[in-house]
């Protein structure tokens, strides 16, 4: 966490001083340490897949489900690292819409859990 933390600030302060210069390159420099902060993300992701599969594994649960917790998941992170670049490239409106479209993506993914977390409410509730 450290060494992320180190990186996103360092990587702050070399912006600012390029905003100053050229403010394009400061975007360029944004988002190539993003992109260094969501490759060092992978071990974390590793452990969490992990993590769900022994889930998985000692319960016995729809895999569909864990699957689309991955997805919701990841729409999710998209859309706000998307969103989060947008805002500081000044595009808050394209930043707004990106989140609106990532709620709605988040939505329509999540509709067979609820469809069935539904059913079974009828089937308890015996109608």
């Amino acid at each position: 966490m450290v060494r992320v933390a180190m990186l996103g600030v360092v990587g702050v302060l070399l912006a600012q001083q390029l905003k100053s210069l050229r403010s394009e390159f400061a975007v360029y420099l944004c988002l190539g340490v993003s992109l260094l902060i969501f490759l060092s993300l992978t071990e974390q992701l590793a452990l969490i897949m992990d993590t769900l599969q022994a889930i998985q594994d000692s319960l016995p649960l729809n895999v569909a489900y864990l699957q689309t917790l991955m997805k919701i998941i990841g729409i999710t992170y998209i859309a706000e690292f998307a969103s989060d670049l947008c805002k500081d490239a000044g595009y808050q409106t394209i930043a707004g819409q990106i989140q609106i479209f990532g709620k709605l993506t988040v939505l329509a993914v999540s509709m067979p859990i609820l469809s069935a977390l539904l059913e079974a409410i009828q089937v308890f509730l015996g109608g």
